[in-house]
């Protein structure tokens, strides 16, 4: 039987959640939007550069930090408490509705599936609970252990042993180009989840499977 391991945010968890949010809080939807994602390339970034520099923070230290950055970039001043208002609804983003269905999916066919995140651990059971997620995995793996982020290959190693599973026996399930380049570095299966149709990075290699949803994985991968 393989294993499967779902990258959180951005695969099963919608980030771009957190636009209701700040909708409410500056009356601009299109704002809201921009900033939203905005916060996400830089919450990326951060954690690629501590990766890079060996100079570890958790995961939410990265989302506050790349909040800030986006609201100065923007030059929207919110207070304290809204920002940790916005911090605490990071925690209650909504799962995709494919991911729902799917996991529940594989519970009931005995698949071993498992989150598998940059974020901390108490922090990523929370959020997979609060979007009613968390019955349907295995377990959750974090990289915070390591302290480094994917796609660095030892985190990789770190989920394999983690979950007694083999490379070539896992999959890594993924809406992240960056997270499906790293698991085929280190030498595992890796479904591509192109939710926005987008090109895949021009590396030479690509996932041994795209799929615009994840509602059709299960037959994909032949489970």
């Amino acid at each position: 039987m393989v294993t499967l391991a779902f990258d959180v945010y951005g695969t099963l968890i919608n980030t771009q959640g957190i636009q209701l949010t700040l909708a409410d809080m500056l009356h601009d939807e299109q704002q809201a939007a921009a900033i939203s994602r905005r916060w996400r390339e830089k919450q990326l970034e951060y954690s690629f550069r501590r990766g890079l520099m060996e100079q570890y923070q958790p995961f939410s230290v990265c989302t506050r930090q790349a909040l800030s950055f986006a609201l100065s970039e923007a030059s929207v001043a919110l207070s304290d408490d809204q920002c940790d208002q916005l911090l605490m609804a990071y925690r209650h983003l909504p799962a995709f509705p494919d991911a729902v269905s799917l996991l529940q999916q594989l519970s009931l066919m005995g698949v071993d599936a498992f989150g598998f995140t940059n974020g901390e651990a108490a922090i990523a059971s929370e959020l997979l609970e609060n979007a009613g997620l968390i019955e349907d995995l295995k377990g959750i793996v974090s990289v915070d252990l390591l302290r480094t982020f994917k796609p660095a290959p030892r985190v990789y190693q770190h989920f394999l042993e983690t979950a007694d599973s083999r490379a070539d026996n896992t999959w890594l399930i993924s809406g992240n180009p960056f997270d499906i380049l790293g698991a085929r570095h280190a030498g595992w299966r890796t479904a591509w989840v192109n939710r926005a149709d987008a090109p895949f990075d021009p590396w030479g290699e690509a996932p041994d499977v795209t799929v615009p949803s994840l509602t059709d994985l299960a037959g994909k991968l032949g489970l």
